[in-house]
């Protein structure tokens, strides 16, 4: 097994942690002055786990930035007296009283990293300061088991999908560093951070500290049992969904490994968090699940939820056993070049065969309550949203192409909108053989959201080039109608329900 950190969790102390927040706005350690100080392609080399290029480019470079930017950015020792100048206010004894720091009377030692983290939300550009454990750059080896992520990869892509809506209350089940607690709070009045690592607890509390959010609530216990008996607006996590093998041989880091076998973690979010949803709230989640014997993972997903939620699952990417082994034990800093690597693959691959593991699939989870009683139009609310998909193509605005499926079919439950207006990313393009004057395939493409294509008839694309708002629905479908020579019911039966799926993905949008 991977030994623990022997250093001490962060003591989130608060007068302490606004004395050290003081000192980094002081010297403006931010991510574009340190990006300024060491040149571009040396900041992304660190994205990559390389910072010779940062250490060449301020070599001789004792300024205040400089030095905070080797200790805290880099996790590396700095001279006594150079930190002491650039944390005026909390001094290397403030540093190590937070448990960020160790120092002897000429040295000061890292044990912790604090970096600075951009962010784009509804309400504009932010920038927090995020403090984290040594990585395995700064340790030159294996992670430890119990080692706290800052903002990673799965981190971003959880904030970047999390629908942007106003709420009450909030859940980020298994904070970790706490970043997405943070991102909630702008949004919700109050916010809970549950997490099984007393550890991960302390460094989002500091974190929460650091830059100034006092609405977050921070409780210690596995999955929902802090939250028991309660509810809430919006449940995010990023969990420890990673499929590890169970064995003493294999590390079990707390940050992705939930304890369980194979894709049970994720069923028991799944199957669990419903009951903790508030009517009209929204669980979000990452994670993986397993095809198994014939059965594909999404299906077995799909069968996880009640048919009376709404579910919307988006897979974004899929893995063989040898690929996912791979990835996962590179992750925790293991190489093919190291002895441990053979036995942790040949440990990964038997654990897949033993379950019959052909695949393993990667993507957001979203579930709702839906809102019930009658409706105040001509349908009802009772038709739930299930929606299992595999999308492989870039997209953005994740969450907000998420609100917009929610926010259009809550509407066309109401009925079909008067008016629709074509959505101001939309393109159309056509394709013609040569010396052909009728198109063979015509396209509506999407430029943002999911970025999705479709394929359309004539009909179909002559009706959403005359959304613009002004003409109803039914005018335009009428106009159609005489325009084709096909009888109103049968070309209104036959196109209703694709407008109604141009409406959910964003492509049409009610008028005003």
């Amino acid at each position: 097994m991977t030994a623990v950190s022997d250093t001490p969790a962060p003591v989130p102390e608060p007068l302490r942690s606004a004395d050290l927040a003081a000192d980094l706005d002081a010297a403006d350690l931010r991510s574009e002055p340190l990006r300024r100080l060491w040149g571009e392609e040396a900041d992304d080399a660190l994205a990559r786990g390389m910072r010779e290029p940062i250490l060449r480019a301020i070599a001789g470079d004792a300024g205040v930035l400089a030095t905070l930017g080797r200790l805290l950015v880099l996790g590396m020792p700095q001279p006594r007296a150079a930190v002491g100048a650039a944390l005026p206010r909390l001094g290397v004894d403030g540093l190590i009283a937070l448990g960020l720091a160790t120092a002897d009377a000429e040295t000061v030692t890292p044990t912790a990293l604090l970096r600075p983290q951009s962010f784009v939300d509804a309400d504009g550009v932010g920038e927090w300061w995020i403090a984290s454990d040594l990585d395995e750059v700064a340790l030159d080896g294996a992670l430890p088991a119990d080692h706290v992520l800052g903002v990673g990869g799965a981190s971003r892509t959880l904030a970047e999908t999390i629908v942007p809506i106003e709420v009450d209350r909030a859940l980020d089940l298994g904070t970790g560093c706490g970043i997405q607690a943070l991102l909630v709070a702008r949004r919700a009045r109050t916010v809970v951070a549950t997490d099984v690592s007393a550890r991960a607890l302390a460094y989002a509390e500091l974190n929460a500290r650091l830059n100034g959010v006092g609405n977050i609530e921070f409780r210690l216990g596995s999955m929902f049992d802090p939250v028991e008996g309660e509810a809430f607006d919006l449940i995010v996590s990023n969990p420890p969904f990673v499929i590890t093998p169970r064995g003493d041989d294999v590390p079990a880091y707390e940050y992705r490994d939930g304890g369980l076998v194979g894709d049970a973690l994720v069923e028991q979010f799944v199957r669990t968090a419903p009951a903790f949803l508030t009517v009209g709230g929204i669980a979000q989640l990452l994670g993986n699940w397993e095809s198994r014997a014939g059965v594909a993972g999404l299906a077995r997903l799909d069968a996880w939820v009640p048919a009376e939620l709404d579910l919307w699952v988006i897979e974004r990417e899929q893995l063989s056993p040898l690929g996912y082994a791979e990835l996962w034990i590179r992750d925790g800093g293991t190489t093919p070049r190291d002895p441990e690597f053979t036995p942790l693959l040949s440990a990964w691959l038997d654990d897949f065969a033993a379950r019959g593991v052909t695949s393993i699939g990667f993507g957001y989870v979203l579930i709702r309550r839906p809102l019930t009683g009658p409706s105040t139009g001509s349908g009802t609310q009772d038709a739930p949203i299930r929606r299992v998909e595999k999308v492989s193509q870039p997209v953005s605005n994740v969450g907000a192409a998420l609100a917009t499926g929610l926010a259009a079919h809550d509407l066309l439950a109401e009925g079909m909108p008067a008016t629709l207006v074509t959505a101001a990313d939309v393109t159309e393009a056509r394709h013609l053989l040569p010396g052909n004057d009728d198109p063979s395939v015509i396209e509506l493409r999407q430029g943002s959201g999911f970025a999705r294509t479709v394929n359309v008839d004539p009909a179909l694309a002559a009706f959403v080039g005359a959304c613009d708002g002004e003409l109803t629905v039914g005018q335009i479908v009428a106009a159609l109608s005489d325009l084709f020579e096909v009888p109103l019911a049968d070309l209104w039966s036959e196109l209703e329900p694709r407008i109604r799926a141009l409406v959910f993905d964003g492509l049409l949008v009610p008028g005003e």
